[in-house]
């Protein structure tokens, strides 16, 4: 098959393994490359088709936005919310534990009832999903010093937005968020999404980067932590599942933010790359402009990422659900039709499900790019609580 611009899919899924640039997409520099782990036992229990929305903090606390966000799923195929719980601004909610709630941050509000909120989705056929921000994390950084990345006069070390991030190697981070998630499961959430499950890049521009817990490579905290969280969620009935770069997909080895696929997609329910045409360097899969060619840039993000999960062994259906563009990055503004192709893409990859991005929650100029009602997937919601 031919995206726009003309390139023949099947012979790019096989070579794009090494077409990323960028400081994000770059693969992390190594004398020997990175050995892909053993095949996994192979699960095939059923996962459910997702079709999703993300909803920042300021949309799920805002009732007229929620009545909007939830009249257009009714009428839509969307039939799932993931909103964020825990982002860089710290909790969405007040927690019960006095030890979490230190490490909330303040100033940004939270929901005021998580239980009725999750009834209220769950009336209107909508799996909840919440989204929990790992290690880019600058409310718990200022509260406990000890968990942060350092520079080498031992300062503490901030990103281009002058923001602090926690040593991903350090089991009292992980112990924090796994709380959290659970606590978040207690609501009647249904799966937990991770996200900026990754080291910061390494900018030339800034310091160099001292991790105070360091033991082993970077994909091995990643994967640690990602383990760690799947024992103990599916042991409460949720999904696990993680956020990566698009690039991740399509990377050959481990990009210099520690991201992995073979490894990470092993120890996860999902995978859910985010492949933004707009994020992909000029001439990626061969294509001029990515941004001009959704379709080509998602449909080869997501057949490679098929053929790479099928090599270990994972062949569940909806093991990788992918992060689809509806804002607007550079040129071409970003509508309706752009929409249609990366939900095609997917589509024509062999999977179903989709969420679609936009940093506001702002989704009204898309609504014509998705189906009926009549074509919702089903979920078999479960109530928890």
């Amino acid at each position: 098959m031919l995206g726009k611009s003309g390139v023949v899919l099947l012979t790019v899924v096989v070579s794009v393994m090494a077409t990323a640039t960028g400081v994000a997409g770059r693969a992390q520099p190594a004398a020997t490359p990175p050995q892909a782990p053993p095949a996994v036992s192979p699960d095939t229990s059923p996962l459910p088709v997702v079709r999703g929305l993300y909803l920042n903090r300021f949309a799920a606390q805002n009732a007229g936005r929620m009545r909007r966000l939830l009249t257009l799923a009714d009428s839509t195929e969307i039939n799932a919310f993931v909103i964020d719980m825990k982002d860089e601004f710290g909790l969405n909610y007040r927690s019960a534990s006095a030890d979490l709630r230190r490490n909330a941050g303040a100033g940004h509000g939270s929901v005021r009832s998580v239980p009725a909120l999750i009834d209220t989705l769950k009336a209107h056929g909508i799996m909840p999903i919440a989204r929990v921000v790992v290690f880019k994390d600058p409310e718990a950084a200022r509260v406990n010093p000890a968990w942060t990345i350092r520079q080498a006069d031992s300062r503490e070390w901030r990103d281009h937005e002058g923001l602090a991030w926690v040593d991903p190697y350090n089991r009292d981070v992980w112990e924090y968020n796994l709380r959290v998630a659970e606590e978040l499961a207690g609501f009647g959430f249904e799966e937990i999404q991770f996200d900026y499950i990754r080291f910061p890049e390494p900018f030339q521009s800034l310091p160099p980067q001292v991790f105070p817990a360091a033991k082993g490579g970077k994909t091995d905290a990643l994967v640690g932590f990602l383990r760690l969280a799947r024992t103990r969620l599916n042991k409460l009935g949720l999904r696990s599942t993680a956020d990566v770069f698009g690039m991740t997909a399509t990377a050959r080895g481990v990009l210099e933010v520690g991201q992995y696929w073979e490894k990470m997609s092993a120890v996860v329910d999902v995978m859910l790359p985010m492949v933004y045409p707009s994020h992909y360097p000029r001439g990626a899969f061969g294509v001029e402009r990515p941004n001009n060619d959704p379709y080509t840039m998602v449909r080869v993000a997501m057949d490679t990422a098929r053929v790479r999960d099928e090599k270990i062994g994972i062949t569940r259906k909806e093991h990788v659900r992918a992060w689809l563009q509806a804002f607007t990055l550079g040129k071409p503004p970003y509508g309706v039709e752009e929409v249609k192709l990366q939900k095609r893409a997917v589509y024509d990859a062999g999977y179903q499900g989709w969420i679609l991005w936009h940093p506001g929650s702002q989704y009204g100029a898309f609504e014509g790019a998705l189906a009926p009602r009549s074509e919702r997937p089903a979920l078999g919601l479960v109530h928890t609580h």
